[in-house]
């Protein structure tokens, strides 16, 4: 159908042509050409004559009947500029409009008979019944824009569905009366809460309670065409009504929330809790023909759409553990807001993840919760764009723009979006237009910014109030349904509420250690120092390192690739392992024990410092080999090259590893600097999810950190920002120094019984640095070290002792054993945090004559020093430090400067005082 969908001025001699085609062979035109020649009575008539040139000028008729056509796609291009969608305001105007003239007609049309009636399924037909069928199915309450996605499958799909059926939906009176028990319950909930706890910020969903029933259909339809579960993300506005009504958690607990009580704390804990409105939840609910439907909530912070990208990570990590790969079992639902979703850089961040072989999810259900106004800012000030979803448009998804207020709409354009994703595992979007009947919160006065929209909206009906109205004027229901529901309603309530009085405790209904965490727990402060057993047999190690260093003989590649592979297994033979060898030899013990590892980040698989390639390409291919996926346990090795992205690629892998907690989840920096891009997941979920939410998590953060004289963004790691998160043993810091070291430090993720997330230093110089290397004994005999004394000295000769951190520690290494220094030890503090207080207090007591000092080679006022400061400040170490001076930058851009700053760092650090 594509030349008659997308014909817009039609030249008579083509059409001519087409026709004379037809005549000889009607399959050699398109079908819709076919229907529309089919019953179009040319004849021997002097229209013939007109059409293949023997009058002068193709007729009238058959023009007008080229307009109609015009005017058919139109409305199909343009239709959703003049709808009926907004329910308190009047819409903008959009030039050229929908007028007759537009397309050449005029009213003196509207009862000719027109064949181009087939193409909208009506045969040849009036002009008025063709265009009332397209104004029906374009221009009511529903606006669709699809006709810019570039496959005509998908386009005739949506056009077919919705033409057929004018965009109105035939629902049985079971249906409506399910729509309106789920209004009932949105609407009397927000008004119970806002009457019994009057002043308290709940960000109530009044002015959008249709969502209500949307979702619940989206349940109900998704069960019926084979999802099992949905993750849903969204903000705060609305998140009560969704836990309770939808989600199924407690009225009880919700106003046990409300009345300021706790849940059972465990001493040895912290907990610190969040507000109501930021928590998760998930559940199992029942759909009407008796399947079960998996719900989780993902919590959130404050930090509008930041939650997008955990749920894509987590529905990712389910479809991989749980689902083996079949994406059409579970689905992200993401509801926005529309200042949000315009505003929020994340969204195209995750959006461009869609169809990425690393992060795709078969497909979100986006609902954007259009309130036309952000905190108290006009939409026209909120985003340049004509709608605040068109960044739908990136990945040709469909938008459907939906009143509000008329709730049959919504479901019907909600059930489409969901088959609509099944069938073609993309992305698709609802842009719910509402309004917001309070301010930003129900403390807000929204007249001080929005006078006029807030007298209209005043003077305006609820969703349930304008629905049963008209099941009222159908004759679908009894005048007294609607006072009955609420009556009963209000009472089940209040029963609740009363219960919440008398308890003194919080329930938790979502306990962390159940499901895919089974078996795990919560660290207690005791927990921390114990050493998990990492070793690896010996013979096991030999094997899989030989396996992971050998390429294929019968394929061909590049040179240096080869060389690589050569060098790994010398190593073997010489009993030398770099650092490389140490990372990947991680992955492949915990492979071959049944563990997942999934890496991703920009560049990873080769690593930006062409260290790792664990994904190598043949010469005279794009034929990609990896060596780790061809071990035993291979299959669950997962590595992946990320679009330029941190807050988006880090937030998916933290909600990967949330659900997979089996997963050795790894996000890697193309350079350390570069995580400051990604500082909310780091500062809302990473450090601080187990204290808000008692939400555990394992994900691994590497990043390259050093001074090398790369200028100040390949530089710093920034260590001190994620020493500052640091408290309550909520996060692990460390700069390792061995490959043994960082080899145990991986394994130890999962080889103990409970997790937390890690922010490991990674090296760039020292990948290939000499003494950078471990013996087969270091990783089949030892555990992670989290400090290592110095092997050089006698502890009686020294007078100082260095302690220090990461890459510096080869620098004063080399010093030490050039000047024969046997009077200055060097300590190598491995994990930063939590600290290991005991063993330098151990160390204190070894060295009781030597002074202490740390060294680094990052500013006085960066890298782990504030924090050691402040944590030994009045101990009897009596630190003092040797850094860099105090800057605003990290780090000089000159490697004269850079050198220069160094090599006074390395030669201070061994002047004794006199």
């Amino acid at each position: 159908m594509d030349n008659l969908t997308y014909l817009s001025n039609a030249d008579s001699s083509y059409i001519d042509g087409m026709y004379q085609a037809y005549k000889q062979d009607p399959q050699s035109v398109d079908f819709g050409w076919q229907k529309f020649f089919e019953g179009f009575d040319f004849g021997l008539t002097e229209e013939k004559g007109a059409i293949s040139g023997e009058a002068g000028a193709a007729p009238e008729h058959f023009l007008k009947e080229i307009n109609v056509l015009n005017m058919i796609n139109g409305y199909r291009d343009r239709g959703h500029l003049f709808t009926e969608t907004n329910p308190v305001r009047e819409r903008r105007k959009y030039f050229p409009g929908k007028e007759l003239e537009t397309f050449g007609l005029s009213e003196a049309d509207m009862d000719t008979v027109f064949n181009a009636g087939v193409e909208v399924g009506l045969g040849p037909a009036k002009l008025r019944d063709i265009r009332q069928l397209i104004e029906d199915t374009y221009c009511r309450s529903i606006g669709a824009e699809f006709r810019y996605i570039r496959n005509p499958e998908k386009i005739k799909f949506l056009q077919d569905k919705m033409e057929v059926e004018r965009s109105t939906p035939n629902f049985s009176l079971d249906k409506k009366k399910r729509i309106l028990k789920k209004l009932n319950e949105a609407v009397i909930f927000e008004n119970f809460l806002g009457t019994k706890f009057l002043g308290q910020k709940r960000f109530s969903l009044e002015g959008a309670e249709s969502l209500i029933p949307a979702l619940d259909s989206i349940i109900e339809k998704g069960s019926e065409i084979g999802i099992q579960e949905f993750v849903l993300g969204m903000a705060h506005r609305g998140r009560l009504n969704v836990l309770a009504n939808i989600m199924g958690k407690s009225y009880k607990t919700i106003f046990s929330e409300f009345e300021g009580k706790m849940l059972e704390e465990d001493p040895e804990i912290h907990f610190g809790g969040d507000v109501k409105y930021h928590l998760g939840f998930s559940s199992d609910v029942k759909t009407d023909d008796g399947k079960s439907v998996h719900l989780s909530l993902a919590p959130n912070p404050s930090h509008l759409e930041t939650v997008d990208a955990i749920i894509e990570g987590m529905v990712r990590s389910k479809i991989d553990m749980k689902y083996e790969g079949d994406s059409s079992k579970i689905a992200p639902i993401m509801i926005h807001g529309d200042a949000a979703v315009a505003g929020q850089g994340i969204v195209y961040e995750v959006i461009q993840m869609s169809k990425l072989d690393g992060y795709k999810t078969g497909g979100t259900i986006h609902i954007v919760i259009n309130n036309q106004v952000g905190f108290t800012t006009n939409f026209k000030d909120a985003r340049s764009s004509t709608y605040c979803t068109d960044i739908a448009k990136v990945t040709l998804s469909p938008v459907f723009h939906v009143n509000g207020d008329d709730v049959e709409a919504l479901v019907y354009a909600i059930n489409l979006a969901v088959e609509y994703r099944q069938k073609y595992k993309t992305d698709v979007f609802i842009d719910l237009l509402c309004y917001r009947r309070f301010g930003h919160n129900e403390a807000d006065e929204p007249k001080f910014t929005q006078p006029l929209l807030y007298k209209a909206i005043e003077k305006h009906a609820n969703p349930r109030e304008i629905y049963a109205q008209k099941l009222l004027d159908q004759g679908s229901v009894d005048a007294n349904l609607a006072k009955e529901m609420e009556k009963e309603f209000r009472s089940l309530l209040q029963s609740r509420l009363d219960e919440a009085k008398e308890s003194q405790k919080l329930n938790d209904e979502t306990p962390m250690f159940s499901g895919a965490w089974k078996g795990l727990r919560q660290a207690k402060a005791n927990d921390i120092f114990k050493v998990a057993n990492t070793k690896v047999d010996k013979k096991k190690f030999l094997e899989l390192a030989k396996q992971i260093s050998t390429l294929p003989s019968d394929k061909k590649f590049f040179r240096k690739i080869t060389k690589v592979f050569e060098d790994r297994l010398k190593m073997i033979e010489n009993n030398n392992y770099d650092w490389a060898m140490g990372e990947l030899m991680a992955y492949a013990t915990l492979l071959n024990e049944g563990n997942r590892v999934r890496i991703s980040g920009q560049d990873v698989q080769r690593g930006t410092f062409s260290h790792r390639h664990a994904v190598v390409t043949l010469e005279d291919s794009e034929e990609k080999y990896v060596p780790l996926a061809n071990i035993e346990g291979g299959d669950k090795f997962n590595i992946y090259n990320s679009h330029l992205s941190e807050y988006g690629v880090l937030g998916f892998e933290y909600g990967y590893a949330s659900v997979n907690p089996h997963s050795l989840t790894i996000w890697e920096a193309q350079f350390g600097d570069f995580a400051n891009g990604a500082q909310i997941i780091f500062d809302q979920y990473i450090s601080s999810a187990e204290t808000k939410w008692r939400r555990s998590n394992g994900l691994i953060m590497l990043l390259p950190h050093g001074y090398e004289g790369q200028g100040p963004e390949h530089s710093s790691a920034r260590i001190e920002r994620y020493l500052e998160l640091c408290a309550n043993n909520n996060i692990i810091v460390a700069n390792c120094t061995t490959p043994a070291n960082y080899f145990h430090l991986l394994r130890r993720q999962l080889h103990r019984d409970f997790r937390k997330p890690l922010v490991e230093a990674t090296p760039k110089s020292l990948l290939r640095h000499p003494k950078a290397v471990s013996t087969l004994e270091d990783f089949t005999e030892g555990a992670f070290q989290e400090v290592i004394d110095d092997p050089n000295v006698t502890a009686k000769s020294v007078k100082r002792v260095i302690l220090c951190s990461g890459k510096i520690y080869y620098e004063l290494l080399e010093k030490q054993e050039a000047d024969k220094r046997n009077d200055v030890a060097i300590v190598r503090i491995e994990q930063l945090f939590p600290v290991a207080f005991d063993q330098i207090a151990a160390l204190r007591k070894k060295y009781a004559k030597a002074e202490f000092i740390w060294v680094q080679e990052e500013n006085e006022n960066m890298g782990a020093w504030p924090f050691y400061l402040r944590k030994f400040n009045g101990s009897d170490l009596n630190l003092t430090v040797i850094a860099r001076e105090e800057s605003g930058s990290t780090a000089t851009g000159y490697m004269k400067q850079h050198a220069t700053q160094q090599a006074a760092i390395i030669n201070k650090a061994f002047e004794l005082k006199k």
